[in-house]
């Protein structure tokens, strides 16, 4: 058994402001590394073992304030959804957009205009926690922490969580995220604890 964490990146200003924010390499701002920086004092993250992090900006700069002592790894592939037309704009400046009217329809999965589809973005996503997997086997780990976006730890876990919940069950709040019991023979997370997010 495998302990694995799935850590959501602390906030940028584009989640401050409810944006579609995918390939846009935003760093944190000064109320998401305040929000880490509570999580960290109250020990809300586990310590030791391998660090992983998705190579955006957001995603680099929390593993470095939670771990700054710890080597860093990064995986291609852990990068959030290319949201094409949809990047960096709010559900109102979108909500007369036939396309995003299609999208939202779809329950988020039809093809977002001059971006990445749903069936794309997940398979990339397991592809990188494939390699995350791999490389703990190499390095005979018991133990990573994986820091990366929403959408990409919602992938991995309706693919990879024995109770088989839908994509949109494993949602976290920034900072947030789930400790995970990973059995290795299963090749399935057997348990989840979340990572609850401070006031």
């Amino acid at each position: 058994m495998k302990t694995i964490s799935l850590i959501r990146h602390a906030k940028t200003q584009g989640n401050l402001e409810r944006r579609y924010i995918g390939r846009t390499d935003e760093p944190l701002c000064d109320e998401g590394r305040a929000m880490l920086r509570r999580m960290i004092k109250a020990s809300a993250y586990p310590a030791g073992g391998i660090v992983f992090s998705s190579p955006m900006k957001r995603c680099i700069e929390t593993a470095k304030l939670i771990y700054p002592e710890s080597g860093l790894h990064l995986i291609d592939g852990l990068q959030e959804c290319d949201f094409g037309d949809f990047e960096g704009k709010t559900y109102v400046e979108l909500c007369d957009n036939p396309a995003y009217q299609r999208f939202l329809d779809s329950g988020g999965n039809s093809t977002i205009p001059n971006g990445e589809s749903t069936d794309c973005y997940k398979q990339r996503c397991l592809a990188a926690f494939v390699k995350v997997l791999r490389f703990m086997e190499t390095a005979d780990t018991e133990q990573a922490m994986v820091i990366c976006h929403g959408g990409t730890i919602m992938s991995i876990l309706e693919s990879y969580h024995q109770e088989k919940k839908s994509f949109y069950d494993y949602q976290v709040e920034n900072c947030g995220g789930y400790i995970g019991i990973f059995d290795e023979k299963k090749q399935l997370f057997v348990s989840l604890k979340r990572i609850s997010v401070l006031p």
